[in-house]
């Protein structure tokens, strides 16, 4: 099969720069049926490195007809047979390719049986080597508002940023945000202030995540004050949430609404004690990407945005929260979208989606 060099590029950062696979490593491939021309250059990129490649396809209409039959019976199995399988797995590599954000609307408590069931094997999947990524598929394009041709144009070049040059450049804001105390994030409906004080940073640079550019850590669990009103459309449960806004009050959100039912949106924070605290506070820095595709994985990696997240903390950068949700919710901050600004410690970092500290100008476009 002819394939695309972008693509052969971009199976070979996944392989290599993402996972960091080494001879006899077995990696899983878990990927739609959409995907296939990414999948076989895997194949050939795991292969040529020595390492052991496995392959589980799926596609949305199967996954939604297996939560259709899911019982009590089918996800104890599958957790028993995914706990035993993670032993032999050394890292995998998650493709998603949907076609819509509503495939799942009607088995939304379905999917939410099986995070919870996934919950206590979690852990343990993210201390593989992982890497997840979307791949384009005509659903995405009018989501996005282009054409298929010009949106697999778009994720590829987005993909294959310069990853290296991306974690040099963040390593000023990555010593700046651990010895920070105080954030303020300021924009149209945001008067929001936590602390940051002692919870560990994260760069972003093509590790686990791929489109990737971001960098993160997590609020003080119970230092969150203010109201923040998000501008990005956000899918969560087979939905669409627009224009969701936030009241929090000592870390607990105690007001929420969107232009979703009201009992909806109650719904995913009364899911545990843990949906009403934030488990992550991020500032996007992709500069590649400059407006929302309401695909999660690219809209949080925006370049001038911020995403700030009820629900669990990741144990890169814990701050005590668990939940069965994380729920990646992004305010942009450029012009276009209302403009905005982020202080730290009572200094002015970045306004209007761009840094104006001089250590941190090579993130800006």
């Amino acid at each position: 099969m002819l394939q695309d060099p972008r693509i052969i590029q971009l199976a070979n950062t996944l392989v290599h720069h993402s996972l960091g696979v080494e001879p006899n490593d077995n990696i899983v491939i878990y990927a739609n049926v959409t995907a296939k021309p990414l999948v076989l250059a895997l194949i050939e990129e795991i292969k040529n490195s020595g390492a052991n490649p496995f392959v589980e396809m799926n596609d949305d209409d199967y996954t939604r007809g297996m939560y259709q039959a899911q019982n009590k019976t089918i996800l104890d199995l599958k957790m028993k047979w995914l706990k035993e399988k993670l032993n032999d797995i050394h890292g995998f590599i998650a493709i998603h390719a949907h076609e819509s954000d509503y495939t799942f609307a009607d088995v939304s408590q379905q999917v939410l049986d099986y995070r919870k069931a996934m919950q206590p094997l979690q852990k343990t999947r993210l201390a593989k080597k992982w890497v997840l990524l979307n791949y384009p598929t005509e659903g995405g394009a009018h989501k996005a508002k282009m054409s298929y041709s010009d949106y697999v144009d778009f994720m590829l070049d987005v993909m294959n940023v310069d990853y290296p040059k991306m974690g040099r450049d963040l390593e000023p804001l990555r010593q700046l945000m651990e010895t920070t105390d105080k954030v303020r994030i300021v924009s149209p409906g945001t008067d929001l202030s936590f602390s940051i004080k002692d919870i560990n940073v994260v760069p972003c640079y093509g590790q686990n995540n791929v489109p990737d550019g971001e960098i993160y850590t997590a609020p003080v669990r119970d230092s969150v004050n203010g109201t923040i009103t998000y501008n990005t459309p956000s899918p969560f449960r087979g939905l669409v949430f627009n224009q969701v806004s936030l009241t929090f009050e000592n870390g607990k959100i105690v007001k929420c609404s969107s232009d979703q039912d009201q009992e909806l949106l109650e719904g995913i924070f009364n899911t545990d004690e843990g949906a009403r605290y934030v488990g992550e506070f991020a500032i996007g820095v992709n500069p590649k990407i400059n407006q929302p595709m309401t695909d999660i994985l690219f809209d949080e990696k925006i370049m001038g945005s911020i995403h700030f997240t009820p629900g669990m903390s990741y144990d890169s950068a814990p701050n005590g929260n668990d939940s069965a949700i994380h729920w990646d919710l992004v305010l942009i901050q450029t012009p276009q979208y209302g403009g905005g600004e982020i202080w730290f410690d009572d200094v002015l970092i970045r306004k209007d989606g761009l840094f104006i500290i001089d250590l941190l100008k090579p993130l800006n476009p």
